[in-house]
């Protein structure tokens, strides 16, 4: 062939400043050719990463879209610059009704960042054409570049597609797939229709989809972007924002480029991870990321997103209002996230301890209770439970339940059957019912039937046969089985004067059991 039918017109200056230096790796420049892909209302998109001997050699990236005719290429693929928007028209494409994601022509110059030449191979309604774009003969052009042409309408049986192969790599170190794939898992929205795989030379794929994004973190609580709580439906963003936002259970790490809210418009990212506050001195801040579909600010007169897709432009008016709405919602989300760290922590404390903080803390008199308060938020942190679970049972054990309430300390026999009324502050009733049921151990312990005071004068009375069985000791001398018997039963006569009920004798639940008998008898 003597002369090639491809011609890109150019600015030579805009080969370097918006090319080369657009993206400075790999990620961002493959998520352009992934995007062109997506636009050709593609199913599945492969990239290929070649190695020979452990060093890149060539990327190849093959889509199953439309593909491009030999027109589209002089007219559309080749100028640089050029509003796909404008020219073609922003409606649906007619298989999977997509929002083009291109629109200023200008990411296939960044691809020169990556390698010295660039194939592209592109089949549509049965007729093949291939072009070579070369970095040094591009570089050098002045005004208008010829690529070379491999390839011109050449009859053939492959599907419509296009593969880009990258060669002449300016990478040295081997490739990273794992990397690649999270990388490019935070770049897009993936869905249904829309696949994306990457493969080695070694024959490894990964599949990329939304999960992948947040796979090295381990997600605590989520929180649903469109939900009325957030937008509510009197809102002019009503209809208009979808997404999830995550907390993690651990602080996450900066490096991760996972640390705040990513924004989406049309699947690919249109804003880094950030907070939109200018206070992020928070701890709350650590935890949070997650994702935004704005797709409204692509349908805005004013072109709103940069060049290369890392962020808005806060200072238009319409971007600004988005900004506060959103920082809004961010700080409905960091309420909401204490509440519920809270609730967690007292979970997981309850669980590993088997003590329930809220309601042992409500037992206490107030001035215990503010400082147990103080020195259960502040120990061990809000991530140290190991550490914390040791330090709250030892403090458990030192200020119990009712700390102050003498009823912890009696006798097994009394102290289940009267704690409810020291719980209610309803002593005079603890009181009254502990002496109640003291006379009916007396009785359960002696065989008498007589009650109160005569109870007490006969058991602890100076006759030797009443005499109670825990005061026959052997080894005591008479004289002080007798002072320990007379000590006894004044203390019982004390309490028995003093508490008993004058009216019933006997305790409420005995009286209440003996009362349903006597009705039954009577019917």
């Amino acid at each position: 062939m003597s002369e090639s039918p491809f011609e890109m017109r150019f600015d030579p200056r805009t080969i370097k400043h918006l090319g080369v230096r657009m993206y400075a790796t790999l990620p961002p420049a493959i998520a352009e050719i992934i995007a062109n892909a997506y636009d050709a209302d593609a199913s599945e998109v492969v990239v290929t990463l070649h190695e020979e001997d452990g060093r890149p050699c060539k990327i190849t990236v093959k889509d199953n879209g439309d593909g491009l005719t030999r027109e589209e290429i002089n007219d559309k693929f080749l100028v640089i610059g050029r509003n796909r928007r404008d020219d073609d028209g922003d409606t649906p494409s007619p298989k999977y009704n997509r929002k083009r994601i291109g629109k200023k022509e200008l990411g296939k110059l960044a691809l020169f960042g990556l390698a010295n030449t660039i194939t592209v191979t592109t089949c549509r309604d049965g007729k093949r054409n291939q072009l070579v774009l070369d970095w040094d003969a591009l570089n050098h052009a002045s005004g208008i570049y010829k690529p070379e042409a491999k390839e011109v309408d050449q009859d053939t049986n492959e599907q419509n597609g296009t593969t880009v192969s990258l060669a002449g790599l300016k990478r040295k170190s081997p490739f990273d797939l794992i990397g690649l794939a999270d990388s490019l898992s935070r770049l897009f929205i993936v869905d249904d229709t829309f696949k994306i795989l990457l493969n080695s030379s070694n024959d490894d794929q990964i599949a990329i989809d939304n999960r992948r994004r947040y796979r090295t973190l381990k997600i605590e609580f989520k929180w649903n972007v469109s939900s009325s709580a957030f937008v509510p439906t009197n809102s002019e963003y009503f209809g208009k924002l979808t997404g999830t936002l995550l907390t993690a259970e651990t602080p996450i790490a900066p490096v991760s480029g996972l640390r705040g809210i990513t924004l989406f418009s049309r699947q690919k990212m249109v804003n880094a991870p950030e907070f939109f506050s200018s206070s992020t001195s928070s701890h709350f801040y650590q935890y949070l990321t997650g994702w935004i579909e704005v797709d409204f600010i692509d349908d805005l007169s004013d072109d709103v997103i940069s060049t290369n897709r890392q962020s808005l432009d806060w200072e238009h008016p319409e971007i600004l209002k988005l900004r506060g709405f959103l920082a809004g919602i961010v700080s409905q989300v960091n309420a909401d996230w204490r509440r519920k760290r809270k609730e967690k922590k007292k979970k997981d404390l309850k669980e590993k301890t088997g003590i329930d903080t809220e309601a042992w803390i409500k037992t206490m008199p107030e001035d215990i209770r503010e400082s147990t308060k103080q020195i259960i938020e502040s120990l061990g942190g809000e991530d140290a439970l190991e550490q914390y679970t040791p330090v709250l049972k030892a403090l458990h054990n030192i200020v119990p339940e009712y700390p102050r309430l003498h009823w912890r300390y009696l006798h097994d026999k009394i102290r289940d059957r009267v704690g409810e009324y020291y719980k209610n502050c309803q002593y005079g009733h603890a009181a009254g019912e502990g002496v109640k049921i003291y006379c009916e151990i007396i009785r359960d312990l002696t065989g008498s039937t007589e009650d109160g005071t005569n109870l007490v004068n006969r058991v602890f009375g100076s006759l030797p046969f009443n005499r109670l069985p825990v005061l026959q000791i052997n080894d005591l001398s008479t004289d002080t089985l007798k002072n320990i018997q007379d000590g006894q039963g004044h203390l019982s006569r004390g309490v028995v004067s003093g508490f008993r009920n004058p009216i019933s004798h006997q305790p409420m639940c005995t009286t209440n059991l003996l009362a349903v008998r006597f009705v039954g008898v009577i019917i």
